[in-house]
């Protein structure tokens, strides 16, 4: 039997529709317990954060191009609330901008993937992702180890 603090929770805030269902697609194929919570955008984060029947998520996987709420925008008041300051946020961009990630690395993401366009590779980095011990990753937090190349 599975414990449920084995199961990986996940919150992808995304509003292309596409990559929200092939991020879910690539999920269930990991090795990985995982349970799956969207959003389309933004503006509803906090309110979900805050909503006592959510599970906080072990990790939040931000958009950073998205309509009414930039990820920017959603990663600096996450960073402003006392309670959400140890929350693992990954930004999942197709950006390749130095901008995009000096802002997200200063503004308190704990790492940086570039949405990959292969299937395969999405579930290698999901994997990679996933597996990080995340309270060493923070505290060893550099720009090197910042943006994920694999």
């Amino acid at each position: 039997m599975i414990h449920e603090k084995n199961i990986v929770e996940i919150l992808l805030v995304d509003d292309d529709q596409d990559d929200r269902s092939i991020f879910s697609d690539a999920l269930s194929e990991l090795k990985i317990e995982t349970s799956l919570n969207m959003l389309e955008d933004g503006r509803d984060l906090v309110a979900y954060l805050d909503d006592a029947k959510n599970k906080l998520p072990d990790i939040l996987f931000l958009d950073l191009n998205m309509p009414y709420k930039s990820g920017v925008e959603c990663l600096k008041e996450i960073r402003t609330i006392p309670k959400y300051k140890d929350l693992s946020v990954a930004i999942y961009s197709t950006s390749n901008s130095e901008k995009d990630m000096e802002d997200t690395f200063i503004n308190g993401a704990n790492i940086y993937i570039r949405k990959p366009n292969d299937f395969t590779q999405l579930k290698k980095v999901l994997t990679e992702v996933l597996s990080i011990n995340w309270q060493f990753h923070t505290s060893a937090l550099n720009k090197e180890t910042f943006l994920l190349n694999i």
